[in-house]
């Protein structure tokens, strides 16, 4: 497969500032080292608690925000590189859906003008025809173009608000926790409308999301962070079935399951640590049940444990090719 995007020890280092004068007291560790490959017409989703650096993440590979330091290469070029006036082409090709479509979308303006602004801030012409393919596309008739986003429900603007990030043809979508916003049952529809297009428009997709019944449904790969780093990464059985960090374990015992058989889960205790002051060591080992001496001295290597399966543990280290 083709790699679309190619992450290399991403990292993410937010000042704390001090008082009047500006003096910086420390800093925030949301991304350390990050090495990621995002391959064409996947859907990668993304998870890991509030704060793990998710969003962070999503953020420093469109370059809305600027990484401290790393490369984010796409397509073969460090986008990192590019001043701003060199980034046009590069939103052309990807693009956001935020998370939370009641604040997304410009309430003065129709949705005619919402979904013709990334035509004037590319100096494209004649967007009629494309504005009405793609309002189409998104299951809403031509009449809605006419209205404001204060008469829609929170699916329809996130419909609209997904019209608005596919309407020029991009190769690449982050999803940032697009349906967490939604009732339970407007969720699948947008999910399902998603798989949709990724299929029919080609799509790849950095799927962020904390729900891994709606990772399970849509990815192909997922990726674990905890506390800025990848912890572990496979495919999407690979990672339901045979997973090996005991972070992804206790994710995933946190999941509700219907069953009368009576399983030993792994409950985390205790806070994600502060991103200002993380652990030494491996960053899991104050709420990891099967901490060892090492575990609290030296911090672990992302490493391959079979094909496509990378884990950041040490109790992995006799399996490893």
């Amino acid at each position: 497969m083709k790699k679309l995007f190619e992450i290399k020890k991403l990292n993410m280092h937010y000042p704390i500032v001090d008082g009047l004068l500006g003096n910086v007291k420390g800093y925030v560790y949301a991304l350390n080292n990050v090495d990621l490959e995002i391959f064409e017409n996947e859907i990668l989703g993304l998870v890991g608690e509030s704060g793990s650096g998710k969003s962070t993440l999503g953020n420093c590979v469109l370059k809305l925000i600027e990484p401290t330091s790393g490369e984010v290469i796409f397509n073969g070029e460090n986008i990192l590189n590019k001043k701003k006036k060199d980034l046009k082409e590069f939103r052309k090709k990807a693009q956001l859906i935020f998370q939370n479509p009641y604040m997304s979308l410009n309430p003065r303006m129709k949705i005619y003008d919402i979904l013709k602004e990334p035509f004037i801030v590319h100096k494209i012409k004649d967007c009629d025809d494309a504005i009405k393919k793609i309002i189409k596309l998104i299951g809403m008739d031509e009449e809605v173009l006419s209205r404001y986003p204060h008469e829609f429900s929170g699916g329809q603007r996130q419909r609209i608000a997904i019209a608005r990030a596919i309407i020029l043809n991009p190769e690449f979508i982050v999803a940032d926790e697009p349906v967490s916003a939604l009732d339970v049952s407007i969720q699948a529809q947008i999910i399902n409308l998603l798989i949709e297009l990724k299929e029919h428009l080609n799509l790849t997709m950095l799927f962020i999301s904390h729900d891994l019944s709606i990772i399970k449904y849509i990815s192909d790969r997922v990726a674990v962070m905890y506390l800025g780093e990848i912890v572990e990464i496979a495919s999407k059985d690979e990672f339901f079935c045979n997973h090996k960090h005991p972070y992804t374990e206790a994710l995933l015992n946190a999941v509700p399951v219907i069953s009368e058989e009576k399983t030993k889960k792994i409950i985390l205790e205790g806070d994600l640590p502060s991103p200002s002051n993380p652990p030494s060591g491996c960053k899991f080992h104050t709420r990891c049940p099967y901490v060892m001496d090492k575990c609290r001295i030296e911090h672990p290597e992302l490493k391959e444990l079979a094909p496509n399966h990378k884990v950041r543990c040490f109790l992995c280290d006799k399996n490893l090719k």
